[in-house]
């Protein structure tokens, strides 16, 4: 009971801090920010080494089997013995993870650049092929909708839709297919946007506005409910003011 009641307090009083920068910057928000960064990166160093390193990297060479640390079945004989069954890739990976940390040093931090392009080139050619198959091409395909569907039309009074549903369905194929036309016309630099080039291209702006207020609403709305959260701890948990 008493170790609940602290750490209630002791949250309490950090979120106030964290809160204090809204008055300005000061002196308990740095120390606070300052905990908080701490804190979640020694988490997360901690967090990483148990779900990668450590079964990923130390286990597959068998390192913590020489150390008598693991139960794992004995890799690091496979190295030595020749069959290396793929773990050389895990040997590699090491010697990169090595030499990003020689960025602490300062003569040779350098060397760090190394891994670095690695790891930000395969990402980039990983997630290129990822993002061209789950935006690119998933777009392009809810996109290309036919606005009118003749099959749909004479399945309608089997299909449990009313006539306004139906309406309201295609209503939105058409708002779809018109903003995604404007706005790429409005990125069509080849020619002065003048005439009914440029009438679309205007549509296209107004499209693209709302997109972006939508998409900036919604980030202030999950933003508002993590203040809401952090209200409700303070003048529920830690006043007792609200129940």
């Amino acid at each position: 009971m008493f170790w609940d009641t602290f750490g209630i307090w002791i949250a309490a009083l950090l979120t106030i801090g964290i809160v204090s920068f809204l008055y300005r910057d000061n002196p308990v928000y740095k120390f606070c920010e300052s905990l908080f960064v701490g804190i979640s990166a020694g988490y997360w160093f901690v967090s990483l080494y148990y779900q990668n390193l450590l079964p990923k990297l130390f286990d597959n060479l068998g390192i913590t089997k020489l150390l008598g640390l693991s139960q794992n079945d004995g890799a690091f004989q496979h190295i030595f013995s020749g069959h290396w069954d793929g773990r050389i890739w895990y040997v590699l990976a090491g010697i990169l993870a090595i030499m990003m940390l020689l960025r602490l040093v300062s003569k040779i931090g350098w060397i760090s650049r190394w891994p670095l392009a690695v790891v930000v080139g395969s990402t980039a050619g990983l997630y290129m092929i990822t993002y061209f198959q789950s935006n690119f091409l998933s777009q392009l395909q809810n996109t290309v909708i036919p606005l009118v569907a003749i099959e749909r039309i004479r399945a309608l009074p089997s299909a449990g839709m009313t006539a306004d549903q139906f309406f309201a369905a295609y209503l939105g194929n058409l708002v779809l297919i018109v903003g995604t036309l404007t706005g790429l016309v409005y990125f069509y630099f080849s020619k002065e946007h003048k005439g009914a080039l440029g009438g679309a291209a205007k549509i296209g702006i107004y499209f693209l506005m709302i997109t972006f207020g939508a998409s900036f609403g919604y980030t202030v709305m999950s933003r508002m409910s993590l203040l809401i959260g952090r209200l409700y701890f303070l003048f529920g948990d830690w006043l007792g003011i609200v129940r």
